[in-house]
């Protein structure tokens, strides 16, 4: 998720399924609030979508039912059955290790703040380390080269197995167990052992700019990510410009990308999504600035619900994005619970942009392709919007 040692991620990273945050938190809220369309409405591409996930539904669950009546383990059959659905994002986790993935999205993770990604080299760079954990008391810094964990070589891995590394996903691993790491900055190369930690996400950073600019960088929509953000746009200086980091954004709840999205639309469409064959729609509350000039700044590791939250700004005309092509991860999860208390979750649907991009496999393409100083440029885009006043 692009990966990191990220708070959002739950165990069995390796399967690369853990780059699903709950999509499905969206289900409940639209349905309240009434901002789904008629649900009986499908179309032949939903439809068939549907017949595919619940062929794999059934698949999964007659593996985990026979298992119970074999006197074998449902998840282990689960995770067979799941292996050979060709769902890229289905996984199956034990009931702890699901508990503790809503814990994360609730804003706290097992860890040792680092923030990682892969270079084309196929090397893993250390991009940002959390203030206060154990990364950061060790020195290690934002641009270092992460080289080994526990012995074991991570150049040319998925992000996602360095992730699980780093947790001692393996293992079980709780707060207070240790893990080696191998770093290089320049020509120095060392060894760091540190103790993982209980760490809070701290998902939403806001900083000041010359120029009264403000930053606000999103590193993954936990619970209450999205009150943050509006809080944030509410306190900037009048008129001044924003600039909506999601650079490694690994997606999370889509509730709280809606309510982000809220904080700079008058109301109207953030996405539509189909779950088993009906079609949705996700709207944005009204009442945002909409006049205030906005910048988001994306990379490889946008995904998932922030990818809907660019699609949503940029379709809209809200926002100039500038950065790099995003993931491209628009499917989305539902949970399932087995006879054992594990959990799968397997794909049902897949959310479009409100021009009807799909996101699934292409991402999104910024209006501005670039990729060093990101950031600079964003800034020099923000200053040719001028004064919406």
């Amino acid at each position: 998720m692009s990966g990191r040692d990220l708070f959002c991620q739950p165990r069995r990273m390796s399967r690369g399924a853990a780059l699903t945050l709950v999509f499905a938190g969206v289900l409940v809220t639209g349905a309240a609030t009434g901002a789904f369309p008629d649900p009986g409405h499908t179309d032949r591409r939903a439809e068939a979508g549907a017949a595919r996930a619940a062929s794999r539904h059934d698949a999964v669950e007659k593996a985990a039912a026979d298992a119970v009546a074999d006197g074998t383990s449902p998840m282990e059959a689960a995770e067979r059955a799941v292996s050979r659905s060709g769902d890229r994002w289905a996984a199956v986790y034990s009931e702890g290790e699901y508990e503790e993935f809503q814990e994360a999205l609730d804003g706290e993770y097992t860890g040792v703040g680092l923030w990682a990604r892969r270079e084309r080299d196929g090397r893993i760079q250390v991009t940002r380390v959390q203030s206060g954990s154990p990364a950061a008391a060790a020195g290690i810094r934002k641009g270092d080269r992460l080289r080994a964990v526990d012995g074991r070589s991570v150049d040319g891995r998925p992000v996602t197995e360095v992730v699980s590394l780093l947790r001692g996903d393996a293992e079980d691993a709780p707060a207070g167990t240790t893990v080696r790491l191998g770093l290089e900055r320049g020509t120095r190369a060392w060894d760091e052992t540190l103790r993982r930690a209980r760490l809070s996400t701290g998902s939403v950073t806001v900083s000041k700019l010359p120029g009264a600019v403000t930053v606000i960088k999103i590193a993954a929509f936990t619970k209450g990510s999205g009150d943050v953000v509006r809080a944030a746009v509410r306190q900037a200086p009048a008129g001044a410009g924003i600039i909506l980091d999601l650079r490694g954004n690994s997606g999370g709840l889509v509730t709280e990308a809606a309510t982000t999205a809220s904080a700079f639309l008058d109301g109207g469409l953030v996405a539509t999504y189909d779950v088993e064959g009906e079609q949705r729609a996700l709207h944005a509350e009204p009442g945002g600035d909409i006049t205030r000039p906005l910048v988001a700044v994306v990379d490889g590791g946008t995904m998932s619900a922030a990818e809907m939250l660019t699609g949503a700004l940029q379709d809209r005309g809200r926002a100039v994005v500038v950065g790099s092509r995003t993931f491209g991860k628009g499917s989305i999860q539902m949970p399932s619970r087995l006879p054992d208390g594990s959990v799968a979750e397997l794909t049902v649907g897949h959310y479009r942009t409100p021009s009807g991009h799909g996101v699934d496999g292409r991402g999104i393409t910024p209006d501005l392709e670039v990729d060093r100083a990101a950031m600079q440029r964003a800034e020099t885009v923000l200053s040719g919007l001028g004064d919406p006043s």
